[in-house]
């Protein structure tokens, strides 16, 4: 839901903060006021083309920001590619865990950012830009400069055009600007289908034994390229396992070797360092060395301290703890006189040394940075070439799976289809009858689907037809798409051949009515929807608008008092001359301004007549609201969940 919009040097617009109701919220102005001009600022924010001459005039740059309000999103899940249980009891387990096992180190992205859950791909496209929710919202902003480079950001962060534009189709559809209506895009016609015949959970079932097949088909694929192909690689891979276990690494070896070479390189000082330090506490064997030795000096001085607690028992501590440094000292000379003892010139082992870091290095250049990353290389090539090795066998399992596979795909494929047919009759029905309220008397709708014959496909029977094989993806075998002929005698086309405007907006609408609980769009945009309409149509249009809030936030632009007086909240946009500055300036109507701003609507000028009216009209609108509220609450204490199909609001 769009809680806020900032407008700032936008056009004629100087700055402009509208907070928004959650429900339906009407804008109404003069023409030329500057109406279309916010629609145009919000097709910006979405990544919509705009060009510099949108900057106000004196201005460096134009910037709009809009902040969303997003539901808890679902967890993005990331799963390891999986080979499937074998057919026969005789497969050998260690095989097929090799193959699993190198398989699952391709970790890929399952969550599908064209499904048709809202949530999901909402939830996968953030997760795949690494842009996070902040205390559930979202804020998309979009700068215009002088120069026509744009910057676009979410939650300030600059991304892409495109990034933008991905992100915000989840989040706002315009109608009036086709490039922003998700039902003006085949490829999402099905899952709109789908939502309506509350077809989702079997359609999950399709799609996950769909991507289990695709992988065994990959594996199989693989396991079949060129015999020379797997020869020539089995090879390579018995090369690079052979001389990785002919090394026979240990974790820990590199910093061993190092610190012994760092010993046999410096043997020489090691033996100086000795010597200063046990003359320095013990005295030179070589007799007298010109100073007093550390142990003697400190043994005078214990024999005194005995002497002074003798005399005063209070020392007694002092005196133990001075006769326990000696004994450490000593230890400590003991202990240096043997290390120095020990040390010996070894050229032959320092080359040793230095060859076997060498060979690391080497093995560390062709197979990983580290003999943990070196190891793993060999058993990953070990799982690998034993897939090639054993691959006649594989070939024979998989094909068996890939038989059981098919066939429980087309089985769900079938009933998925089935009951896409059963559902888009009523769609169909449904939908004209919207249209017959909107004043599109004689408009027909049409969902049409077709399958696309592949003799790898998957088997199925549709409509009753013979057995034949139909591709398929992670939606089914079907290809949906909606058509209309808006006037008798016309044939059926595809809604994006449709005539643009407002009878473009007006089949949206009526699309958007039946499938209110299905679209999971936040929040709607209509834009020219009133265009060639009055009367009783404005009032019907006006109720089917306000019906929407059930499921979405909806922003209207409108000329029809009969839509604004079903307004929850109402902007009044007029333009003023300010220090001869043209700007466009909004403002939110308490109730006594609505009245005055419909009464204008109507005709004009504003009279007691038309004062009246408009009380009268909102008064309708008003109980027409509250009965539709009571009327929905019984309905739903009726429903019938035999019924499967989400039903128009009515």
């Amino acid at each position: 839901m769009l809680l806020e919009l900032n407008i700032k040097d936008f056009a004629i617009i100087d700055s402009l903060h509208l907070r928004l109701n959650r429900q339906f919220n009407v804008f109404t102005g003069e023409t030329g006021a500057g109406k279309s001009i916010i629609i145009d600022a919000v097709n910006a924010l979405l990544g919509g083309k705009i060009g510099a001459e949108f900057v106000r005039a004196g201005c460096d740059r134009a910037t709009v920001e809009g902040i969303f309000s997003i539901d808890a999103l679902p967890p993005v899940v990331i799963e390891g590619i999986e080979v499937l249980a074998p057919v026969g009891a005789d497969t050998p387990a260690n095989l097929l865990e090799a193959i699993e096992e190198a398989e699952s180190r391709r970790k890929q992205r399952t969550a599908d950012t064209e499904s048709a859950d809202a949530q999901v791909a909402l939830a996968s496209l953030l997760h795949e830009f690494d842009i996070d929710p902040e205390d559930g919202q979202l804020i998309l902003s979009r700068d215009i400069f002088r120069s026509g480079r744009t910057v676009a950001r979410i939650n300030g962060r600059a991304l892409s055009q495109h990034v933008l534009q991905q992100v915000a189709s989840w989040l706002v559809d315009i109608h009036g600007q086709s490039e922003h209506m998700t039902l003006l895009r085949p490829e999402q016609h099905i899952n709109f289908l789908d939502r309506y015949a509350e077809l989702l959970p079997l359609r999950d079932q399709l799609s996950s034994k769909v991507a289990e097949w695709r992988n065994a088909r990959k594996t199989l694929q693989s396991l079949q390229q060129n015999e020379r192909d797997q020869e020539r690689r089995a090879e390579f891979l018995r090369f690079e396992i052979e001389e990785i276990d002919k090394a026979e690494l240990r974790v820990g070896e590199i910093e061993e070797l190092e610190e012994e070479r760092k010993v046999l390189s410096n043997a020489e000082r090691l033996r100086e360092l000795c010597s200063l330090i046990y003359e320095a506490l013990q005295g030179s064997d070589l007799g007298d060395s010109g100073y007093s030795p550390a142990l003697d000096l400190l043994r005078g001085a214990q024999r005194d301290l005995s002497e002074l607690s003798r005399l005063d028992s209070s020392m007694d501590e002092l005196n133990e703890s001075l006769a326990e440094a000696i004994y450490q000292l000593e230890d400590v000379a003991t202990s240096v006189s043997s290390y120095q003892s020990d040390i010996e010139d070894n050229p032959s082992r320092l080359i040793e040394i230095e060859e076997r870091l060498d060979l690391i290095a080497k093995l560390k250049r062709k197979y990983g940075a580290s003999i943990e990353e070196i190891l793993q290389r060999a058993s990953d090539d070990r799982a690998e070439l034993d897939t090639i090795v054993n691959r006649d066998e594989m070939i024979q399992k998989l094909q068996q799976q890939d038989s059981v596979f098919r066939k429980a795909i087309g089985e769900i494929a079938d009933t998925l289809s089935r009951r896409r047919r059963e559902a888009a009759t009523h769609l169909a029905t449904a939908m004209e009858e919207q249209l017959n309220d909107l004043n599109m008397r004689r408009a027909r709708f049409q969902v049409e689907i077709l399958q696309v014959p592949d003799e790898n496909g998957i088997p199925s029977t549709v409509n009753g037809e013979p057995l034949q094989h139909y591709a398929c993806d992670n939606t089914g075998i079907d290809h949906v798409q909606f058509l209309i002929a808006p006037n008798p005698g016309e044939p059926f086309k595809p809604l994006t051949k449709i005539a643009s405007g407002g009878e473009t907006s007006r089949l949206m609408l009526a699309l958007k009515t039946i499938l209110a609980g299905a679209d999971a769009t936040p929040t709607l945009i209509f834009d020219e929807i009133d265009s060639g309409i009055s009367g009783r149509s404005g009032q019907v249009v006006g109720e089917k608008l306000w019906q929407l809030t059930l499921n979405h936030q909806v922003i209207c632009i409108t000329h029809l008092p009969q839509i604004a007086a079903f307004a929850d909240t109402h902007y009044n946009v007029n333009k003023q001359i300010i220090d001869n500055r043209t700007m466009t300036i909004v403002n939110e109507l308490r109730p006594e301004q609505r009245m005055r701003e419909i009464s204008h609507i109507m005709g004009g000028n504003v009279t007691e007549f038309s004062l009246k009216s408009a009380e009268e009209m909102l008064a309708r609108s008003d109980l027409w609201k509250e009965n539709w509220k009571r009327n929905l609450r019984q309905s739903r204490h009726n429903h019938n969940p035999a019924n499967h199909y989400n039903q128009p609001i009515v």
